[in-house]
């Protein structure tokens, strides 16, 4: 080629090309020659089609660039020297690799994304060298089509469309398609960018996915087995490059539609004190779709199992009767066992609640004189009682009340028992009361007579009609049976619980015709009928069903309850209504104190559609109401529990008040968590006082009962009687009794007042109270009570030189927490300890030399004192008083405590001994005729009086 080049190099200088000489003209003449040489334009491919990948800068063309020039091998003329690229701005640009062979290379000025552009296509021209170096007269080729494609590069990880997803499938069915989940790719290439494949991530579930992401489900899925799965989903795309992050598919199962009650919960707890409780606040009938007529809702309490088939008050059946306003005069023939109620010691009890269990082996004698032989043409028995049926084909009777000859004969005056599930009322008159053929037996046939519940039972009596009560409604007797009167006899009768007496035609008189059940509250009360009111008010439960607004339950609504309150009845034909109304049904409890426990309750649907009987079946709503432990209160008896009086005291007409400061507070515990919440200490417990009621408290006398010839406990009945409350009075004690506040009982047992003919021998006597709430459920503790006779001839002068010798121990502090005057004064008594023993011991001689005298005047004293005390008949009260005063000293005046520091000052006492004793005389009076003064008017009086600090004598 080079030679070539320099073969051409004579021929052109020849010619005159490239010579200065000529001007203008070897212008022209040059260009004539280039146009000589120059003849024709370089040739490239019409078309050219290339491939990039992205990110590179190498175009490989097919065929490749080359431009192809006739010149050549003209230098110059037959040269390429450029590619020239037609278009804007497009990201590549052509390079001569050869020119005199023409080859040339496309290639990228930037990178290639294939993401922004798939494809290029431009125009491109191969130019020759021209006619010199000077790039004169240049020919370019025809105008050549270049396609590039770009080629991809797996750079991008395919992605979900949605972060999660979500489907709702119906247990029992097997889906083609339960959902689809979609992932793309961001790569251009149909290799890359296409999602080929997708799999479940989640192991062990019973879900499968295809190709085209369609998720469907194995087997049959259970929502009682598994309400929700959770599975993890990934993709990839042809180039198998998974997801940079999986997907979430959540799959709730619901179960098949069924008609039922939703949103409701099996445990309900109710705390006591809370009143009244929603029971279903949200719940709501499903119908899946289904059209009703008409829907009624029977909600039921179910408590038989509580108590005596509810929760009922505890208080006695005295208490209850008093507290529904009965009439007076009832008895108890089933009352608490005690000293004065034996009868029911050998009875098994089934409960604290006084249930008396009876299985058929035993009964109880009722002592003669509880209940009188006539019990008048009108009277009422009342009772609770739980029965089954009777074993055998012929059930004997099952006696719950008889009274009976005691001896020789054996005739049934009037009985109540059972017979082959009937109540049967037996009541026989005598002749000299009617000699006619008279109604005898009265029948009941009930079922609930052996349904093994309790259920209140009151026979009101008005001869010859005899009506039922059960549980509040009224029951005539369906079968009467008339009998003749019974002939007069001087046979003692025999009254009995649980079984009958047969006193005549055995052997042996024994008991017949026994009990089996369970018995309570049975009373008696003669002469008088119980009116509808009292009776319901004794069977009413403190537990049951409410409807909280009762305004507000809507149109429509039709309800009722059961007098019980245990069952509601609710119709309406409105779906939506009935739903509001049943979210207002609440259960209440107006007990202070209730049964802790279970109460199971039930709600069972009638639908009814329309043209049909009934067309849908609901299942019942079966659940509870746990009643929490209510909090228990600790009762606490306080008062002065040891004093001294003057015998005379005792003997007068008012005797001694035993209980003036007494006190009853109750009190539970409230744990009370520390104020740092960082700190670990323990929890403290605060006792806080709270009110209740009292059913009553029993005044017991301590080493031997009273002997009603000299000694007695005393309390006007108008004490009573203005408080709601009663009293029974024996010789073992004082039993006050009565559903009353705890104030009220206060106040009656500080007019307790004990009395003693005969005190000359008697040393002291001790009693002890304790008192009740819920019969029992919760008692106080138990006060003792000394009270201690003063004799005045116990006083001599030897023991009162022992006295002064040693050392009191009556002279210690003695506190009384509830009584603030106690301790102020009884503070005041160890500051002066050590001074009055010294003092005491100096003068010894002094007082041994002035006993004698001393107590000549002394009993002078005493005397009027005495008879002073009976004609005003002062109630004494030192429950607020420690100070202790020297028989042997009473003389002195009031400031005696300080005068013995002083030995002049009690010389100046012992000369103005009678003018001492003339004023106590006279403020004597002076409380007689003011008794309305109060305790601080007494105080003179009392420090001048004889008394003794009972808390610290040696005896």
């Amino acid at each position: 080629m080079l030679s070539g080049r320099l073969y051409w190099v004579p021929l052109l200088l020849a010619l005159g090309v490239g010579s200065g000489s000529g001007g203008g003209g070897d212008s022209r003449q040059r260009r004539l020659f280039a146009a000589k040489v120059n003849k024709h334009k370089p040739w490239i491919e019409t078309s050219y089609h290339g491939v990039i990948t992205e990110n590179n800068d190498t175009v490989i063309l097919d065929p490749p660039l080359v431009a192809l020039d006739k010149d050549a091998p003209v230098p110059f003329a037959g040269e390429i020297c450029a590619f020239k690229i037609h278009g804007q701005e497009l990201p590549f640009e052509a390079v001569v690799l050869n020119k005199t062979s023409g080859e040339g290379r496309l290639r990228a000025k930037s990178p290639i994304d294939c993401e922004l552009q798939k494809e290029y296509t431009f125009i491109i021209q191969a130019y020759d060298c021209g006619a010199g170096p000077r790039e004169t007269a240049w020919k370019k080729s025809h105008k050549a089509v270049v396609h590039i494609q770009v080629k991809d590069v797996n750079e991008f990880a395919p992605t979900f469309k949605e972060p999660a997803y979500k489907a709702v499938v119906t247990e029992g069915k097997i889906y083609d398609s339960i959902l689809q989940v979609e992932a793309v790719d961001e790569d251009c290439s149909p290799q890359y960018s296409q999602i080929c494949n997708y799999e479940i991530v989640t192991t062990d579930v019973p879900f499968a996915i295809d190709r085209n992401g369609n998720i469907r489900n194995t087997e049959k899925l259970s929502y009682d087995k598994q309400h929700q799965y959770e599975i993890l989903v990934t993709a990839y795309d042809c180039g198998q490059k998974p997801a940079a992050q999986d997907t979430l598919v959540q799959v709730d199962v619901k179960p098949v539609c069924k008609p039922g009650w939703q949103d409701w919960t099996k445990r309900i707890e109710y705390q006591p004190g809370s009143g009244s409780m929603a029971l279903f606040p949200s719940i709501h009938l499903e119908m899946c779709d289904g059209a009703v007529s008409s829907l009624q809702i029977v909600a039921e309490l179910q408590t038989n199992y509580i108590g005596k088939g509810c929760d009922r008050e505890t208080y006695s059946e005295k208490s209850l009767q008093k507290l529904c306003g009965a009439s007076s005069g009832i008895i108890d023939l089933l009352p608490s066992p005690s000293a004065a109620t034996n009868w029911t010691a050998g009875l098994l009890v089934d409960s604290s609640e006084m249930i008396f269990k009876f299985d058929g082996r035993q009964g109880a004698k009722i002592p003669d004189g509880i209940v009188p032989k006539n019990l008048t043409d009108q009277f009422t028995i009342t009772m609770w009682m739980k029965h089954g049926p009777s074993p055998g084909v012929r059930a004997e009777k099952e006696t719950i009340l008889c009274n009976s000859d005691k001896t020789e004969m054996n005739r049934h005056h009037y009985a109540l028992y059972v017979h082959n599930c009937r109540l049967v009322f037996l009541l026989r008159k005598d002749f000299d009361q009617a000699d006619t053929f008279r109604p005898a037996e009265f029948h009941w046939k009930l079922d609930q007579i052996c349904d093994k519940e309790w259920h209140y039972y009151v026979i009101n009596v008005e001869f010859p009609v005899v009506t039922l009560y059960m549980d509040g409604a009224t029951y005539e007797p369906y079968l009467v049976t008339n009998d003749w009167p019974i002939h007069p006899s001087h046979i003692a009768m025999q009254l009995t619980v649980g079984a009958c007496w047969q006193g005549g035609e055995v052997t042996k008189p024994r008991f017949a015709q026994f009990f089996h059940g369970s018995l309570a509250s049975l009373t008696i009360r003669p002469g008088k009928m119980e009116s509808q009111k009292v009776i319901s008010c004794l069977q009413a439960c403190k537990e049951g069903l409410d409807i909280n607004s009762l305004e507000s339950l809507g149109q429509g609504i039709k309800y009722h309850f059961n007098p019980s309150q245990s069952i509601l009845v609710m119709e309406g034909d409105d779906i939506g209504n009935i739903n509001r109304a049943l979210q207002k049904v609440s259960y209440i409890n107006s007990r202070q104190f209730p049964t802790a426990g279970v109460r199971r309750l039930k709600v069972s649907s009638k639908v009814q559609c329309f043209g049909e009987d009934v067309c849908i079946s609901i299942p019942e709503v079966d659940a509870y109401v746990m009643v929490l432990q209510a909090i228990e209160p600790r009762i606490t008896l306080r008062g002065t529990d040891h004093f001294w009086r003057p015998a005379a005291q005792f003997e007068s007409a008012r005797g001694v008040t035993l209980f003036p400061d007494i006190k009853i507070v109750s009190t539970f515990a409230k744990t009370e968590a520390p104020g740092d919440v960082k700190t670990t200490a323990p929890k403290s417990e605060v006792l806080e006082e709270m009110l209740h009621n009292l059913d009553f408290c029993d005044i017991l006398v301590i080493g031997g009962d009273l002997d009603p010839r000299q000694e007695c406990l005393e309390l006007n009945h108008s004490e009573l009687h203005q408080r709601h409350l009663d009293a029974t009075n024996s010789t073992a004690g004082y039993s006050i009794y009565g559903v009353g506040s705890m104030s009220r009982y206060e106040q009656v047992l500080h007019h307790i007042r004990y009395r003693n003919w005969r005190p000359a021998s008697l040393e002291a006597r001790r009693f002890r109270i304790k008192c009740s709430e819920l019969n029992g459920r919760y008692t106080s503790n138990e006060f003792n009570l000394e009270v201690s006779v003063l004799h005045e001839d116990r006083v001599s002068d030897k023991e009162h030189v022992n006295h002064l010798i040693v050392q009191p121990p009556f002279l210690q502090s003695v506190h009384h927490p509830e009584s603030r005057s106690s301790i102020r004064r009884s503070s005041v008594v160890p500051s002066i300890a050590t001074v009055v023993i010294i003092i005491s011991v100096c003068m010894l001689v002094f007082v041994v030399a002035m006993g004698v005298y001393r107590v000549r005047i002394a009993h002078q004293h005493f005397i009027q004192e005495t008879e002073a005390a009976k004609e005003s008949e002062m109630d004494w009260d030192d429950s607020a008083l420690t100070i202790t005063v020297n028989p042997m000293e009473k003389h002195e005046g009031p400031g005696h405590g300080e005068d013995e520091t002083e030995g002049e000052e009690e010389e100046e006492a012992e000369e103005d001994m009678s003018s001492s004793s003339g004023s106590d005389d006279s403020e004597e009076e002076e409380e007689e005729e003011g008794t309305g003064r109060g305790r601080h008017g007494q105080n003179g009086a009392r420090q001048a009086q004889l008394e003794w600090d009972d808390s610290t004598l040696p005896y």
